[in-house]
């Protein structure tokens, strides 16, 4: 997911422990979302924009290649 989600989460002042209890999942998942090595559920996409305050598009919308 590049570092969208690490930037709109720096930018709402939470750590990455932080954002996992808002959205009720480990660390490490909030840290493998952010390396691009997790592809998290539409669930969890909405909770993680609620959280951050960011729309989908936002922080999940990638060009086509």
């Amino acid at each position: 997911m590049e570092n969208k989600i690490k930037i709109a989460r720096i930018q709402a002042d939470l750590t990455q422990q932080q954002l996992a209890e808002k959205v009720n999942v480990t660390r490490q998942t909030i840290s493998l979302i952010e390396k691009g090595k997790y592809n998290p559920s539409l669930k969890l996409c909405l909770s993680i924009c609620y959280a951050v305050n960011k729309t989908l598009d936002e922080l999940f919308w990638k060009e086509r290649d």
